[in-house]
């Protein structure tokens, strides 16, 4: 062990120039500590003292540090002045020079674990036996009409039910809170409402309309053989339709009889043979050995008789437009039809395609040079021109054949200040509701600080603040640079919370950067003893098809660092909500937020 007296002054040096810096910090930060909720009033000091050791490079200390086997503030994050007083008393009394002051920091270890823990429950509720980390739960649209899906969610261990005002109405949403209600009373449980408010959704826009066609394809065997004839339903115009039913007039179905063939030339011109194989009074039952493509309008024959029918009215093929690496596209500020791209016999573009946008003030804020993305990223391009009605986009990725880009899907622009409210007037209303009948609102699309102010305020009209939680949904990569002020802002309130909303802030801050920045939102929240939701597709997998993928397993191990996990819906939740709770206790042992603990190895009790 190194304990030579310059280098121990040395440190003390870089140790006071860390304090003094974050001294500064506090009165940088003192129009926003000033206003915070008098719960948070030490929380917020020390999100500025951690902001500002953070904004320093302090590793070469930290490695003399551990040399020393003294701590390297790698888990100081909730204490940070408290720790850096202590190493100060600790140098010194290494240079024996004279007795030590130990000077008392912003707050202490103790009492910031105390602070986060209570914080956490004024938001969450109790947490579950056996279990630190909260689960909550999307609720699916089904949520409204079944008690016993409720029921079994809250069972299985959900704490926290989620609903998202993107989707349904009130009158759906008053009815699954009720469901959650009756089910918490019935099993003594405190399971937590948390709404989402929908926020200015950034989307492409309608297509123009494909053919009204359908195809019917035989199951054929790896030599081609039919092993499952092709089945056609035909049922009266105007039926509420099936994908394997098509509509005719009812009184050409009264002349059918089973055995007989009806004639077709298909949508490819192809002719082709259907055998009615069952009759009934609203419905014959057909079978085709080959694939067609019956389209409306098309001409319908029986052999035994000669009047034809034809085939009514049915739902468009969804469009889209096929990209390529290089093509080019146009965005619409107008609420035009989106066309498909023009192109050649080898699949290169003659003429772009085209779509709308259903956010028209992007329009005021885009440049050329600034990427953007759709469709969770699956398409990426530069705006290489821009209108006050349209700008283009050269693709600059959309995988190795392709990719096809549709109606509703969502847009990125990580590049561009989009300086726009993270309020909508649907927003609005719906916090009338929410302020009435949930615990928590989650704010979407939240960019600046000026955003928390907007929902605080509109809270406050309706005599929700301090009442209604708050938790902002961090899925932005402004969000993520402006944190801090954010944090800060948030704190006037009480209780809050932050959602790591990895899906959105990855597309925009890239997959290459995500591991740090997650890792960064969770130092800055702990900090500032906010609680964090870990988010977007938690055991996605398993609730969506039934089967966890390895890397999700590990990604709740991960998620023991914060203190929700949130699921999204899928047909096998229950198995999700299951899972994740015997995950979330058997590795509690190992865990406690960012402190990993050391039980006797599994391994040694064998």
């Amino acid at each position: 062990m190194d304990l030579k007296p310059v280098k121990l002054e040395k440190m003390i040096e870089e140790i006071d120039a860390i304090i003094s810096n974050a001294k500064n910090s506090e009165k940088q930060f003192k129009p926003f500590i000033d206003k915070v909720h008098p719960e948070f009033k030490k929380s917020a000091l020390n999100l500025a003292q951690y902001r500002a050791v953070r904004s320093m490079d302090i590793r070469e200390l930290q490695y003399k540090l551990g040399n020393l086997n003294i701590s390297r503030l790698a888990r100081a994050e909730a204490h940070i002045m408290s720790s850096l007083h202590d190493l100060r008393y600790i140098l010194q009394s290494l240079l024996k020079k004279e007795e030590p002051k130990l000077k008392k920091g912003t707050i202490s270890n103790k009492k910031a674990q105390k602070l986060l823990h209570s914080h956490t429950k004024d938001l969450f509720g109790y947490r579950s036996e056996g279990r630190r980390v909260r689960i909550m739960v999307t609720l699916p649209s089904e949520a409204a009409y079944n008690f016993n899906m409720v029921e079994s969610m809250v069972l299985k261990g959900m704490n926290c039910a989620r609903i998202n005002c993107a989707h349904d109405g009130p009158e759906q949403w008053l009815q699954m809170i009720e469901h959650v209600k009756k089910a918490s009373t019935l099993h003594k449980r405190n399971v937590k409402i948390t709404m989402d408010l929908a926020g200015p959704k950034i989307r492409t826009g309608t297509m123009t309309e494909g053919p009204k066609v359908k195809k019917f394809r035989p199951l054929r065997d790896k030599l081609g053989k039919v092993v499952t004839p092709a089945e056609i339903e035909m049922v009266p115009l105007n039926s509420l339709l099936t994908p394997k039913q098509i509509p005719v007039p009812q009184e050409w179905i009264d002349q059918i009889n089973e055995g007989d063939v009806i004639r077709l030339v298909d949508a490819r011109e192809k002719k082709r043979k259907l055998k009615v194989v069952r009759k009934e009074s609203q419905k014959i039952t057909t079978t085709s050995l080959n694939t067609a493509y019956i389209a409306s309008g098309m001409k319908l024959a029986v052999e035994s008789f000669a009047t034809e029918a034809t085939v009514g009215d049915m739902p468009a093929l969804e469009e889209y437009i096929n990209l390529r690496t290089g093509d080019l596209l146009t965005v619409h500020l107008d609420g035009r039809d989106g066309q498909p791209a023009l192109t050649d016999e080898t699949g290169a573009q003659i003429a772009p395609g085209s779509i709308s946008c259903t956010l028209p003030e992007v329009f005021y804020f885009v440049k050329p040079g600034e990427r953007i993305l759709f469709d969770d990223g699956k398409i990426e391009g530069i705006i290489k021109t821009v209108k006050s009605d349209e700008f283009t986009v050269k693709v600059t990725q959309a995988g190795p054949f392709g990719a096809k880009l549709r109606a509703d899907k969502g847009i990125n622009f990580p590049d561009t200040d989009l300086r726009i409210s993270g309020l909508t007037q649907k927003d609005k209303k719906d916090l009338e509701f929410v302020t009435r009948h949930a615990d928590v609102v989650n704010f979407s699309f939240v960019n600046s600080p000026d955003d928390v102010e907007e929902l605080l305020e509109a809270i406050e009209q309706l005599g929700g603040l301090h009442k209604l939680g708050v938790i902002l949904k961090i899925e932005t990569q402004k969000s993520f640079y402006n944190l801090t002020e954010i944090l800060l802002t948030v704190m006037r309130a009480q209780p809050v919370g932050v959602m790591i909303a990895r899906g959105d802030l990855a597309i925009e801050t890239g997959w290459d950067r995500m591991a740090m920045i997650q890792n960064e939102i969770l130092a800055l929240c702990y900090a500032a003893h906010i609680p964090v939701i870990w988010a977007t597709q938690v055991l996605d997998n398993l609730a969506k098809r039934g089967i966890p993928s390895r890397s999700e397993i590990t990604d709740v191990a991960t998620s023991l660092k914060a203190e929700c996990v949130m699921l999204n819906k899928g047909p096998f939740i229950n198995e999700a909500i299951s899972l994740l709770d015997t995950i979330l206790q058997g590795m509690e042992i190992y865990q406690e937020k960012n402190i990993h603990m050391l039980p006797m190895l599994e391994a040694m009790s064998h």
